[in-house]
């Protein structure tokens, strides 16, 4: 039987809880960006005071910066279960997006069909849909207007020998439901088609393995899985090779520069090594097993599944038969994130006011998701009331949010 989430463990390897500013204070926006575990802050700390110098030069200052540029590239690749040089950094996932967008306009053609959703945040949704200005036609598989859940036989009628991408959310930001990415990525491929599976919303709960899967490129953010403000891009290799070069001309011939036209932010890619040891933290605490780096994070994400599991349960249970507010997505754990966004009698933003008052850190809005509400029927210009959280919630800060949204609504 696997181990319990040592929470308190977890808590300590993350400096926001020792924070005098942010005591007595319970962070439930962490779908919007979580806080940053110690390795990442001291990995990030150490590059600037010693090694924020340009990488690769032949001096030690030099040679160690590309080393742990390095070593954040290969500790996360094989975490992720891909080789290196198909893991790409760039500032956000919406600007991964949009240059993956731009390299695929060198390749498709006026008749070519992709197929997008509006379950997505814009990232995944918006750059795809701007292709219709080459002739490219765009289908909208669309979600149900009650569940917010997509139905796999609403893509295979858009599907056919036309398709040429898919792209898609492993997990909506606002629907919470995690989609079978490996079951749909499977009937894109069997149509001839490529999948692009937005992972922002999913890999925080849980570091995905890409290689099963199967997607052809997968993207998330690294400052919503513990790090710092980067997105990350596995692109399969063969495809890589296929697009065309979005960088200088002379890097061409460089994996991880041909889909980064911009310089990279160095302190920070080296500070995303830091979410590899904090995984690796986890695992040895909890595991007395030799694992290899897919295992670890395999096993960590377990944990942190069955924590969060736990957490939502009575959360879920509150919202269920609440007068106040409908909860948006399944109302039950299984295959739920704990992204829980409701649509509220009262506004939205002024329940997240009180809800500050009451020491709960919580967001309203849209959340980059408006064509995901409009789908349900909800004007996005009064959005929603979202309340999201991770493995490090404790299950006294679920009762003291629930005893919150007791009295705001």
């Amino acid at each position: 039987m696997p181990p319990a989430l040592d929470v308190d463990f977890v808590r300590a390897r993350f400096p926001a809880f020792s924070e005098p500013s942010l005591k007595d204070r319970s962070f439930f926006e962490n779908a919007g960006g979580s806080y940053a575990c110690a390795p990442v802050i001291e990995r990030l700390g150490r590059y600037y005071r010693r090694n924020k110098v340009q990488p690769y030069a032949p001096y030690p200052a030099s040679l160690e910066a590309g080393r742990q540029m390095d070593e954040a590239r290969e500790r996360l690749a094989a975490m992720l279960n891909i080789a290196p040089d198909e893991l790409g950094f760039g500032p956000s996932t919406t600007q991964n997006v949009y240059v993956l967008a731009c390299a695929f306009r060198g390749i498709l053609r006026p008749g070519d069909e992709i197929v997008v959703t509006n379950q997505d945040h814009e990232a995944n949704t918006g750059r795809w849909r701007a292709l219709a200005e080459t002739g490219v036609t765009v289908h909208e598989w669309r979600m149900d207007a009650e569940t917010g859940l997509l139905d796999p036989a609403g893509l295979d009628r858009l599907l056919n020998a036309r398709t040429r991408l898919v792209a898609f959310p492993h997990c909506s930001n606002i629907i919470g439901y995690i989609n079978d990415a490996a079951f749909i990525v499977r009937r894109v491929h069997d149509a001839g088609a490529l999948a692009i599976v937005d992972g922002v919303s999913f890999a925080p709960h849980g570091l995905p393995d890409i290689a099963a899967i199967g997607a052809d490129v997968y993207l998330f953010s690294t400052y919503k899985t513990f790090g710092p403000h980067q997105g990350l891009m596995a692109v399969r290799r063969e495809l890589m090779e296929k697009l065309p070069n979005q960088s200088h001309w002379f890097n061409a011939s460089c994996p991880d520069k041909r889909l980064a036209p911009a310089g990279p932010d160095h302190a920070q890619i080296a500070a995303c090594a830091g979410i590899a040891d904090y995984y690796d933290e986890l695992h040895e605490h909890h595991f007395n097993v030799k694992e290899n780096a897919p295992e670890r994070a395999r096993a960590v994400s377990a944990l942190f599944r069955a924590h969060e599991t736990a957490l939502m349960e009575p959360l879920l249970d509150f919202l269920s038969s609440c007068d106040g507010a409908r909860l948006i997505g399944p109302a039950t754990a299984e295959n739920r994130a704990p992204t829980l966004a409701l649509d509220t009698t009262r506004p939205p933003r002024e329940i997240a006011r009180d809800l500050a008052e009451l020491g709960i850190m919580a967001g309203a809005g849209d959340f980059y998701a408006v064509r995901t509400l409009q789908g349900l029927g909800i004007d996005p210009e009064r959005g929603v009331l979202r309340l999201s959280f991770v493995h490090y919630t404790a299950e006294n800060e679920i009762g003291r949010l629930i005893a919150a949204l007791e009295t705001v609504l």
